[in-house]
């Protein structure tokens, strides 16, 4: 009986400390929104490419050729980057409200200390990941972009697991996998894209409202 009851208090004490140490507030059903909201800009993307007819003109971005001088591919990259700031937005605002809904059902702060941390290693490769990609777009290599958004996404994860669970560890990993698939395989880089912004972010948002959040 005495060990028990050690062993409940040890239980206790860590999971005090984990609390004070690390985030985990982080709701399974934002991870599923966004990886929704990721497949649908995608969708979109992709529609817009076949609508513009001039597959063959963009086409020579990847060959070399001076396709930012191109209507068509102008028209197309200018469609992109607006539709992933809509992307990028919707998927943050689900990700808030999922987040403080679950925040609010575990008695854990939103803005505390482990919250803070959490933000501000994610924030520091994200924001030289964006940097980084306007700069590749600004030098007529948009077709990296794509694979440098899912590899310093990963980075921002990895950086950022020590502070919240165990399984971002794991998630950025692969997105960095991915990442570097399609830096040497652009012709899928919007499917892997897809698959890493939008696939796997459901799967971690099932597995980890079945582990965690599940009643």
């Amino acid at each position: 009986m005495a060990t028990s009851s050690h062993l409940d208090e040890l239980t206790r004490i860590r999971g005090l400390m984990d609390r004070s140490t690390r985030f985990l507030s982080l709701s399974g059903s934002s991870g599923i929104f966004a990886g929704a909201v990721a497949i649908a800009g995608a969708a979109a993307g992709r529609v817009h490419y076949a609508a513009i007819g001039s597959q063959d003109r963009i086409a020579r971005l990847q060959e070399g050729g001076p396709a930012m001088l191109d209507p068509a591919y102008a028209d197309h990259v200018g469609f992109l980057l607006a539709d992933a700031l809509v992307v990028l937005f919707v998927a943050l605002l689900g990700a808030w409200w999922f987040t403080r809904r679950r925040a609010g059902r575990t008695g854990q702060s939103l803005w505390d200390a482990s919250a803070r941390r959490l933000l501000i290693n994610m924030a520091i490769p994200l924001a030289t990941g964006g940097l980084f990609s306007f700069a590749l777009f600004r030098h007529n290599d948009a077709f990296l972009v794509a694979p440098a958004t899912l590899v310093f996404y990963g980075t921002a994860l990895l950086n950022a697991s020590k502070y919240t669970l165990d399984e971002v560890r794991w998630l950025g990993a692969i997105e960095i996998a991915l990442g570097l698939i399609a830096c040497y395989w652009p012709e899928a880089a919007l499917l892997l894209w897809t698959i890493g912004f939008g696939l796997l972010h459901i799967v971690y948002g099932l597995l980890m409202y079945l582990r965690y959040e599940r009643k």
